[in-house]
């Protein structure tokens, strides 16, 4: 028999939180989010049939920062410890539609205890511990996916979470935290299929920033006419042509380190990644596709409001087929207030060399940047963004 449930509209939830908020004043409830929204303009961009199109116009969400809205709250336990959640849903702006593949909360949903004194602990739908710790110090943190790895393949751009997974977060000591996560692939009697599990530092010294962090997950075991379909307790990352032919691997392995310093109005960073693919005798391809990627930046404040950067990203594969793309990136934004900023973003890429289809067949590398999500159908591709993006 189905449970019986009381349904309430949105408001009605938020008031109904907020007056329980005003009951217990060592308790709270926060409503948050960013709407983020613009006009790009691509050169070279793909079509439905695979084809080439020279130019791309189109409204696109989530530039700078995905756009969401979430509640998160505490409950004060007393002697340093404290009852959290946050509930985090990401959609997109142009349409109005559900992010992630339609969930409701799909960008974050967790619950779990806060100690001063011994860290965190959380369970849910989470990110892991290399986009808590070594995404920050790159330009993705302050110019957004288009600056990141081709086709997000290194997880630069935070395109996967972790679902049924349990995370710990050290308190901070002398300027070092780390993070570990597990998350359970949820297989009758096979443990092992479909988990996830990761680990990071980082270490913060005033202008100097360091991290760095493992991440794998095992691709699950189910197959479709002989070929896999990821099943894991985390999200899949073949989004794009530079990565979608090994969709069907059976593992992915990521170690990321990243570091920054900043000197006055200046500050610079580097970065690097190497991602594994792993295959066995249900991936259309056979050998672990290797790729290593290094990205550099820049970035100067101008004055209070203006801030601009510029990010070189260089990323080979290795193993079944070999491929080079190299990728430049500019960004600015301006600050209309503390909440609202006007921005302008472009990006330059170049792939040479072979790559794989989704069929395991030898194909010509092509370009697509960072994490815009979309595939040129040749070997270069440019993009402009402008756009707006406010925070409540």
């Amino acid at each position: 028999m189905k449970n019986p449930h009381v349904t309430l509209s949105l408001p009605a939830a938020l008031a109904l939180a907020f007056a329980a908020t005003g009951a217990h004043a060592q308790s709270s409830v926060t409503l948050y989010g960013i709407v983020d929204a613009g006009i790009a303009y691509v050169h070279n961009a793909q079509d439905s049939s695979g084809r080439n199109q020279s130019t791309l116009v189109k409204q696109s969400s989530g530039n700078l920062s995905g756009s969401r809205w979430g509640l998160r709250g505490s409950e004060d336990l007393g002697n340093g410890l404290a009852a959290i959640f946050q509930l985090e849903n990401g959609f997109s702006v142009s349409s109005g539609a559900l992010g992630q593949g339609s969930r409701e909360f799909g960008r974050k949903a967790i619950v779990g205890l806060s100690s001063t004194a011994w860290g965190t602990l959380t369970l849910g739908r989470q990110y892991d511990p290399l986009v808590d710790l070594v995404q920050p110090l790159t330009e993705d943190g302050p110019f957004g996916g288009i600056f990141g790895t081709p086709g997000d393949l290194d997880n630069y751009d935070n395109s996967l979470r972790v679902s049924n997974s349990v995370k710990y977060t050290s308190p901070l000591i002398a300027g070092l935290q780390f993070e570990a996560l597990y998350g359970l692939g949820g297989v009758a009697g096979a443990t092992g299929s479909g988990q996830t599990y990761s680990f990071g530092a980082a270490y913060a010294n005033g202008p100097l920033q360091l991290a760095a962090g493992y991440f794998f997950a095992n691709g699950g075991n189910t197959v479709t006419s002989g070929v896999r379909t990821w099943t894991s307790a985390s999200d899949s990352l073949f989004n794009t042509v530079v990565n979608s032919g090994f969709a069907s691997a059976n593992s992915i392995q990521i170690v990321r380190a990243g570091g920054s310093y900043a000197v006055g109005a200046l500050s610079f960073g580097l970065a690097y990644s190497n991602t594994q693919y792993g295959s066995d005798a249900f991936s259309t391809f056979h050998q672990t596709a290797k790729f290593n990627n290094g990205s550099a930046f820049v970035n100067y404040q101008l004055n209070p409001s203006l801030r601009a950067g510029i990010g070189y990203n260089y990323t080979s594969l290795t193993g079944p087929a070999s491929a080079h793309y190299n990728q430049v990136n500019l960004g600015g934004d301006y600050a209309l207030s503390k909440r609202t900023e006007l921005y302008a973003l472009a990006g330059y890429q170049k792939a040479s060399g072979h790559t794989l289809s989704t069929s395991g067949a030898t194909v010509a590398a092509q370009a697509s940047i960072g994490d815009f999500g979309v595939s040129s159908g040749s070997d270069n591709q440019a993009l402009l963004a402008l756009g707006i993006r406010h925070k409540f």
